[in-house]
C-alpha cells in the first residue's frame, strides 16, 4: 500500500523511486513492530492523487477506510479544496463510511459493532491519559517534548494544538495557489507531519507517516537546493530515522527517547514547510507540472 500510495504521485519516476528508499528505513521500524502506519501513509497517498484526479469515489473510500481503522486517515480531508466537485466527493464520503462500518455486521452484529466503536472511543481517552506521562514510549510529539524537557506531564495539548491548526490553516488563504502542483504536493507534506508531531499518540513506529511528508518536501524543492534544506533533511534521518537503532549508542538513543526528540526535526520541518507556502510563488515549480501530466496519463 505504501508503494502504491507512492508510486501514485504526480512526480517523476526517478523521484518516487527516491521517496522510496528515503522512507525504506522508518518503513522496517514500522514493520519490526508490526504496525499498520505503513498502509495507512499510502491511503493517505493514495487519497491525495485520487482527488487530484477528481476520482471522488476512490478517493473517499481511503480516507473512510483510514479513519475507521485508525483514524488518523481522517487528515485526508485536508485535500478537500482541490477536488472539482466538493458535493460528489461528500456522497461518495457518507456513502463509504456506511458501507465500511456496515460489512462487518454481516458477520457479526449491529450491536457488536457499535459496541466495538464505543470500546474504541473509551479506550482512546485513556491512552491519551497514559501517553502524556514522562517517561512511556509515546507522546513522541511536539507537546511531548515540551512537557519531558519541562518535566510537566500535567501541560495540555489544547493551546499547542489550536495554535499547529491555525498554522498549518494559514496558506489555505493563498486560493491562488491551490493550481499549483508544488503547493498541493507541499501540503501532503505538511499533513503528514502535522498528523504525527501533534499527536500525543505518536511512537516511534508512527514516523514512517511523517517521514513520508519529510522525503515529499525534500525531493520536490527547487534545484540547487538550498544548503540549509540539505541539513535539516540530514539533521532529520539521523536523528528521527537512525535514533531507534544500535547506530546510535544506547544513551543518546535513550535521551532522544526520554525527551521526544525524534519528533525535533520534523518540527522543524513542518515550520519550514508552512513558511515556504506562506511566502512562495509555486510557479516557480512548474518542473512539477510535466511530471503530473506525465504520471496522470498511468495513474
Amino acid at each position: 500500500m505504501l508503494l502504491a500510495g507512492i508510486f501514485s504521485l504526480p512526480l517523476s519516476q526517478s523521484k518516487k523511486i527516491l521517496i522510496g528508499w528515503i522512507c525504506l528505513h522508518e518503513t522496517f521500524t514500522a514493520l519490526l513492530s508490526y504496525q499498520f502506519n505503513i498502509a495507512l501513509t499510502g491511503f493517505i497517498l493514495l487519497s491525495f492523487s485520487y482527488t487530484l484526479n477528481n476520482k471522488n469515489m476512490h478517493s473517499a473510500f481511503f480516507i473512510a477506510i483510514g479513519t475507521l481503522v485508525k483514524l488518523y486517515g481522517i487528515v485526508a480531508l485536508a485535500f478537500f479544496f482541490f477536488t472539482k466537485n466538493k458535493f460528489k466527493f461528500i456522497l461518495w464520503g457518507l456513502a463509504w463510511l456506511i458501507i465500511l462500518a456496515a460489512l462487518p455486521m454481516l458477520i457479526s452484529s449491529p450491536q457488536y459493532i457499535l459496541n466495538c466503536y464505543n470500546d474504541w472511543y473509551i479506550s482512546l481517552v485513556q491512552k491519551n491519559s497514559s501517553n502524556v506521562t514522562l517517561n512511556s514510549f509515546q507522546d513522541i510529539s511536539l507537546m511531548g517534548i515540551v512537557r519531558r524537557v519541562t518535566g510537566n506531564p500535567n501541560l495540555a495539548n489544547t493551546p499547542m494544538l489550536i495554535t499547529g491548526l491555525v498554522l498549518f490553516a494559514l496558506p489555505y488563504f493563498r486560493i491562488s495557489q491551490y493550481k499549483q502542483i508544488g503547493f498541493r504536493l507541499m501540503l501532503l507534506a505538511s499533513t503528514l507531519i502535522f498528523t504525527v508531531i501533534f499527536s500525543s499518540g505518536s511512537e516511534s513506529p508512527t514516523y514512517i507517516i511523517a517521514f513520508a511528508g519529510i522525503a515529499i518536501w525534500f525531493i520536490i524543492q527547487l534545484k540547487p537546493v538550498n544548503s540549509c534544506f540539505i541539513a535539516l533533511f540530514v539533521f532529520a534521518f539521523i536523528v528521527t530515522s537512525l535514533s531507534p537503532t544500535d547506530i546510535v549508542p544506547p544513551v543518546l538513543r535513550t535521551f532522544i527517547r526520554l525527551y521526544s526528540l525524534k519528533a525535533l526535526p520534523c518540527a522543524i520541518i513542518w515550520i519550514t514547510i508552512v513558511y515556504q507556502m506562506l511566502t512562495q510563488d509555486f510557479k516557480k515549480f512548474d518542473f512539477l507540472v510535466l511530471e503530473s501530466q506525465k504520471t496522470k496519463a498511468t495513474f
